[in-house]
């Protein structure tokens, strides 16, 4: 059969009827969040109906990890936070935490059908879902964009590789649904046990999908193409045949914020992933994944309309410690609140002999740096060096505490 170019209509919208789409369902979204419990005050006083854009959106507190595990703790299993009650949905998942997560078999409830169709898995593929099956959602997640795109599923799970290969060879499994670097070891082991299988396409998660192995997938005549999902919040962004960052799902808003903080950033700079949901049964105001990206400019050549991020660029979470106290990004984005002068701050730690030493570059125009020594301290509760840096001199990487200590 012949698979439609994109998905859906969604895909190809311009950037007015997308603007005028979120400016109905924004509004509705928070309000559905405002009469769920476990928002408590988060929301209290907020007019649903004014937050129609993303400069509206940027006006709310952002909601964390922590957050969730706090609501939990008093209302398990989902603190108060869905539309359903636990026992309306079709799964209850446990991450690490432990956090609980909603999960639903309405159709694509995870989104991931977008992204197999974007790889190319459609009706008449038999794709070997190799994510776990055990208290986490991925491989429900994955089985589910399978059935969204008419594929068949070989609910493989992990380990076991010999017999991964042999049922791949039995049933003849076309896709692969997994790690990036899993599919490689069920291939190397195929050659090994000399079984020649029919892969073509890979649907991959979860890892860093590094060029070479992505090339060496394509030497084998596999297509391998990547997203971005969360337990939490389905599908966030996918890859397309073009490769060219990473496309926005469109039923997510996407923020890029400066760590620690809830203020987006330049378009272009480094900062944390903050994701809204358009999901009406889970509704996440400006969750933030403590992840870092950016967004990139234009659109995909493959004629997607929606933004495109550049894909995972390590960790917004830098809290470090330095001479046995917690250094947080919160505590850089208040220091840098206090003084309008301050356009940024980053906080080099080292070691200097046997002991840690932490110097605060602050981007400015001033020319006096002890004047901000006794704020660091006060708000960093450690004393540090001050040292001032030109505006535009500090790197736009999300980077607002550096550990340069090294231990070898």
């Amino acid at each position: 059969m012949t698979q439609r170019v994109h998905f859906d209509d969604l895909e190809t919208r311009s950037d007015t009827a997308r603007a005028e789409h979120l400016a109905q369902a924004l509004p509705a979204q928070i309000e559905q969040a405002q009469g769920l419990s476990g928002y408590g005050d988060r929301l209290a006083g907020v007019d649903a109906g004014a937050v129609r854009d993303l400069a509206d959106l940027a006006k709310l507190p952002v909601l964390r990890k922590s957050d969730l595990g706090r609501a939990q703790a008093s209302d398990m299993p989902f603190g108060g936070m869905t539309t359903r009650k636990p026992s309306a949905f079709a799964y209850v998942f446990q991450s690490p935490g432990p956090i609980y997560e909603p999960g639903a078999m309405d159709h694509d409830w995870f989104r991931l059908g977008r992204f197999l169709h974007a790889a190319g898995i459609t009706e008449g593929d038999i794709v070997q879902n190799c994510f776990g099956y055990h208290l986490t959602p991925a491989g429900a997640m994955f089985e589910s964009g399978a059935r969204a795109v008419g594929a068949t599923v070989l609910p493989a799970g992990t380990g076991q590789t010999e017999l991964q290969v042999t049922a791949a060879h039995d049933v003849g499994s076309t896709a692969y649904a997994g790690t990036p670097d899993y599919l490689k070891v069920i291939l190397d082991k195929a050659d090994e046990m000399g079984v020649t299988l029919g892969f073509t396409k890979a649907a991959v998660s979860g890892g860093a999908l590094f060029p070479s192995l992505r090339s060496a997938y394509a030497d084998r005549g596999i297509s391998c193409l990547q997203c971005y999902a969360t337990a939490d919040l389905g599908n966030i962004a996918y890859e397309s045949p073009a490769m060219e960052g990473l496309i926005l799902d469109e039923h997510v808003i996407v923020e890029i914020v400066t760590p620690g903080t809830g203020d987006p950033v330049p378009e272009g700079e480094v900062g944390e992933v903050v994701v809204t949901t358009l999901n009406r049964d889970y509704p996440l105001i400006r969750f933030a994944t403590g992840d870092l990206s950016a967004f990139m400019p234009g659109q995909s050549a493959c004629g997607r309309t929606n933004k495109r991020i550049k894909g995972w660029m390590g960790r917004a979470d830098q809290t470090t410690k330095v001479k046995g106290m917690f250094v947080r990004p919160e505590q850089v984005a208040a220091f840098v609140a206090r003084h309008e002068e301050v356009a940024k701050a980053r906080v080099v730690i080292t070691r200097s002999g046997d002991q840690d030493a932490m110097t605060v570059l602050v981007e400015t125009d001033a020319s006096v740096a002890d004047a901000y020594v006794t704020a660091v301290a006060d708000i960093l509760k450690l004393k540090a060096a001050v040292e001032l840096v030109a505006p535009g001199s500090l790197p736009r990487d999300g980077l607002v505490i550096e550990d340069q200590r090294s231990y070898d």
